[in-house]
């Protein structure tokens, strides 16, 4: 998905304080304006190539540091760090966040309330694990992101084909694929994003999530609110998660669900979100997390003193049914709150929503952001904003109206 579109203002962010030299899978583009030099690498995750590279810009630059906004490049990347001496939590740390099997068992080891999790690698396994949890269960990929793979299972004869749902997704894995069977956590979601320097972790911002209706766990909307009570409910188990994983160094986005008003961990990202939250954070705080991650990549104590107090929300804009998108406008006057509008598919394109084979880049529209003093009226905005767009398509065979 359009890299400028999400992480153009992370980028942004660290030129503003750093020389950047970049290591990228493709020519840049719009990157050439914030960096001095790069190094093309069609797989950074191949690791040998990554180290040549990363060996190349050393010979040229006195490096300070080396970090990843990229979830499939965290532990390349730390064990890059650790090859050129820079500073970077372990390399076998970051593979604890990437394996999902592998942060339950410390979190239970650690006793973080997390969800019960059985790692399986068959149907008949997965369906002993489901009758050992209790239905409901979750079905999730052990190592992947952005929700993509994870579904919601009420009954018995629905895992055959989530099953078949999750696996396909976890085959397309990394570093594991196996499936994780686990318990369902009711209730609103959320995540903690959090800034941990010589191992000391403060917490910055906590974001409520909107999430589409099961089974599937598409993020439609995030909400960042500086004066948000949560913050003191969450950050103890937050970080308690932190150092269970070992975590020493870095950004961590860290999601959760409150279960009878209580966090019960989903998973920790050692990145910073994704869907433009850090941004958010900016908007609603003034504390900058891409600049904190650079300046902890460089061995420095980051500036997490924040300079604003109101709120911001991402509205991430979805067709109601799988189909040919026609028509796509805004109508009338733009107010100074809509802080961005971003349109990502346009008339002619297909889109498919998970339930049709999809996943958030064949479905989502684009996004809006919006601010305001509180988090309610910020949402509200939000949802004013999203109301004065107009979006058509022609379904596919079989599906709804147009949206």
């Amino acid at each position: 998905m359009e890299a400028e579109a999400y992480r153009g203002y992370c980028l942004e962010s660290v030129a503003a304080a750093y020389d950047v030299v970049l290591i990228t899978g493709e020519e840049p583009s719009w990157e050439v304006p914030y960096i001095r030099d790069c190094v093309v690498v069609p797989d950074p995750t191949d690791q040998a190539a990554l180290f040549a590279a990363g060996r190349t810009l050393a010979d040229r630059y006195d490096l300070a540091g080396v970090f990843t906004w990229t979830e499939w490049y965290l532990v390349p990347v730390a064990r890059l760090a650790r090859r050129l001496g820079l500073p970077t939590t372990a390399p076998e740390v970051m593979q604890a966040c990437r394996n999902k099997a592998t942060s339950r068992s410390l979190f239970a080891r650690h006793g973080v309330p997390s969800a019960a999790s059985v790692s399986v690698r068959t149907l008949q396994e997965a369906q002993a694990a489901a009758e050992q949890i209790g239905y409901p269960v979750v079905l999730k990929p052990a190592s992947h992101a952005a929700s993509i793979g994870v579904i919601r299972v009420d009954t018995p004869e629905q895992l055959d084909a989530a099953y078949e749902f999750a696996d396909r997704a976890a085959g397309r894995g990394l570093e594991n694929r196996s499936v994780l069977v686990e318990e369902y956590l009711d209730g609103p979601e959320v995540s903690v994003e959090c800034v941990t320097h010589r191992g000391q972790t403060t917490v910055v911002a906590v974001t409520r999530k909107t999430v589409s209706a099961p089974p599937f766990f598409e993020e439609l909307a995030h909400s960042v609110d500086a004066a948000d009570p949560l913050v003191d409910v969450v950050a103890p188990v937050a970080r308690a998660a932190i150092r269970a994983l070992g975590i020493t160094d870095g950004v961590s986005h860290v999601e959760m669900r409150l279960v009878d008003g209580r966090p019960r961990l989903v998973e920790v990202n050692g990145r910073i979100a994704g869907d433009m939250i850090g941004h958010l954070v900016r908007l609603a705080t003034g504390i900058d997390l891409p600049r904190a991650a650079a300046d902890i990549a460089c061995d420095r104590a980051p500036d997490l003193t924040p300079t604003r107090s109101s709120a911001a929300v991402i509205h991430l804009l979805y067709p109601e049914t799988s189909g040919t998108l026609t028509e796509l406008r805004f109508d009338g006057a733009r107010p100074p709150w809509l802080e961005r509008i971003h349109i990502q598919h346009h008339p002619g394109d297909q889109l498919l929503l998970p339930a049709d084979g999809g996943d958030m880049f064949t479905a989502r529209i684009g996004y809006l952001i919006t601010t305001g003093p509180t988090g309610d009226l910020a949402r509200a905005r939000a949802e004013q904003a999203a109301g004065s767009l107009t979006i058509q398509l022609t379904p596919a065979a079989g599906r709804g109206p147009d949206a």
